[in-house]
């Protein structure tokens, strides 16, 4: 503590002069209604508003209780995917086995993502058609993740008999496989729509919807009652995927390799 013979030593220049004292730091501004309701849950913000007194502060408390809860709820129903996502032979494991795995925040059953991989070669008409209609269902199923490759970059020396292909996997399993989709006939989105569904691949929307593109076979009066029926639809190709034959098409492996998710059954 300094003296008055301190102060007139400092006033003849014989000691330094003193130190100003450091100032008191302001205390921090307290934080606003706004950001005091956005540390509490739901829950909390609940039994908040049914402890308080005063109206206004009770619909104020409700209102953003509400926010939150739809915030929530729209985080929770957001679409995870709404395209097709095109991949390379070196993404398979990451983009299609082990993203199949992973389920939705709120799936309970924790079930894994469906996951259709589409292999296909341009300039096959059925294969390009078939784009078309995996294209389509990808944008109305955004909750089901599509993901495309060219067929021979996915599986060596696919041959073009087996284009196109599509190979349904959940939880890193391959469910079920289409081969050589419309090689037959000429097929519709509804079809391919059926079969996914029925092998748990797309689940069946809350609101049906239409699809916006007219395919020119819609237009054709069938003679065959039975080909409007989706179940035959979804028989005849299950019968016709399944009824084949095992064979391992991968070929020898090659030293740049980097996955061993290539063994199909054709």
């Amino acid at each position: 503590m300094d003296t008055e013979f301190d102060d007139a030593l400092r006033k003849h220049g014989i000691l330094p002069p003193r130190e100003p004292s450091p100032k008191t730091p302001s205390p921090p501004p307290s934080p606003t209604l706004h950001e005091a309701l956005a540390d509490l849950t739901p829950d909390e913000l609940r039994e908040l508003g049914e402890d308080v007194t005063d109206d206004d502060f009770h619909r104020t408390v409700d209102a953003f209780r509400r926010q939150r809860l739809a915030g929530e709820r729209s985080a929770v129903n957001r679409p995870r995917f709404g395209r097709v996502y095109p991949i390379g032979r070196e993404d398979y494991t990451r983009e299609v086995t082990e993203a199949s795995k992973i389920s939705e925040e709120d799936d309970k059953d924790e079930k894994g993502t469906g996951l259709i991989c589409f292999l296909h070669k341009d300039g096959i008409p059925r294969s390009d058609r078939t784009f078309n209609h995996v294209r389509d269902l990808a944008a109305r199923y955004p909750r089901t993740k599509f993901v495309s490759i060219v067929g021979n970059k996915c599986i060596a020396d696919l041959p073009d008999t087996r284009i196109p292909m599509l190979i349904v996997y959940r939880k890193g399993e391959i469910k079920n496989q289409l081969v050589a989709w419309g090689a037959d006939r000429e097929r519709r989105l509804e079809e391919l729509e059926a079969i996914l569904m029925l092998c748990g691949a797309i689940d069946p929307p809350e609101h049906p919807v239409r699809s916006d593109r007219t395919d020119s076979s819609d237009e054709d009066d069938d003679d065959d009652d039975d080909d409007d029926d989706p179940s035959s639809h979804m028989r005849s190709a299950a019968t016709r995927t399944n009824a084949q034959a095992a064979k391992n098409i991968r070929g020898p492996p090659r030293k740049d390799d980097s996955d061993s998710e290539f063994e199909f059954d054709m």
